[in-house]
């Protein structure tokens, strides 16, 4: 090698050095700015969190102090007020109408994504997209009509009617219907060429192979059917059919409400669903993510 040749070597090293050293301090400070936000998320999130569990086990009249001692835990909280309204029934209401959203959701969520991704049939993109523009209305536009029709059938101060209009939403249809087009057109075809009928495909084909998709659909339904409020407080007025949190809005007593009370029923309405999501979070990320690779 030429000595001026290798001189320009030893004069290009040093900015070298120095790119990639800059290039180092700017992937370091964007690591600390994306993990700084992170944790001011996460803060954000769980101070209210953290709030409802400190105020479940103040006194009553402690509940607005903003200084407390943990030594001074009211642990007794938790069970005056499963005595104080009958949450216990309310707790019940609640698993009984999730659970059924959630089963009829899947079941037909998964039938319905079936016939639009494995059937071809005459007007089917036109309506899978009638399907997604209901997933565009407000639920407060058609809060009405629903009402109306309930009432119609005799629906009112009923688990039908707490439970039937949630059966199957467009949101379940599409989840599902994307995550079967992922599945390989040959899988169906084997089942049928050896002499399965469509509903033996569905059961021992498409739904084992769906498996990351319908826990997703269960879980994200479990949760809204769970949370929902306004449903039940427009169709519901028995107090034995209340859910919890129907049962929380309207639980007070005759001269003040009991927030530590409320409190601490809330945290205990959070738990199951927080154990179920962190159980099966695995599953709810595959699914989310598997149900947008094909179009």
């Amino acid at each position: 090698m030429r000595p001026e040749a290798l001189g320009r070597m030893r004069a290009r090293s040093p900015m070298e050095g120095g790119s990639a050293g800059s290039s180092r301090r700017r992937w370091f400070s964007l690591e600390v700015l994306r993990y700084a936000a992170l944790s001011w998320g996460a803060i954000v999130v769980l101070l209210p969190l953290l709030w409802m569990v400190v105020t479940s086990l103040k006194p009553i009249s402690a509940v607005f102090s903003t200084t407390w001692d943990p030594k001074e835990a009211e642990w007794a909280n938790y069970l005056r007020a499963l005595r104080a309204a009958p949450f216990g029934r309310y707790f019940a209401n609640s698993i009984f109408v999730a659970g059924s959203v959630t089963v009829t959701q899947v079941l037909l969520g998964a039938m319905a994504g079936y016939g639009f991704a494995k059937f071809r049939f005459r007007a089917r993109s036109q309506l899978f997209l009638a399907v997604l523009t209901t997933m565009m209305i407000p639920f407060q536009v058609i809060m009405l009509p629903l009402y109306t029709m309930m009432r119609w059938l005799g629906w009112l101060d009923s688990f039908q009617g707490l439970i039937v209009p949630g059966a199957l939403t467009g949101f379940g249809v599409f989840v599902m219907r994307q995550f079967i087009s992922t599945i390989p057109d040959e899988y169906v075809d084997a089942a049928r060429v050896d002499g399965a009928g469509e509903w033996r495909v569905f059961w021992n084909v498409i739904l084992p192979l769906s498996k990351n998709g319908l826990v997703a659909l269960a879980i994200l339904t479990f949760l809204a059917s769970w949370d929902n409020l306004l449903w039940p407080l427009i169709v519901v007025s028995r107090d034995e059919l209340r859910t919890i949190p129907l049962g929380l809005a309207l639980f007070e007593s005759s001269y003040f409400t009991q927030y530590n009370y409320q409190m601490a029923v809330a945290v205990m309405a959070t738990i199951p669903v927080l154990v179920v999501y962190l159980i099966l979070r695995p599953h709810i990320i595959r699914g989310v993510i598997l149900s947008g690779v094909k179009g």
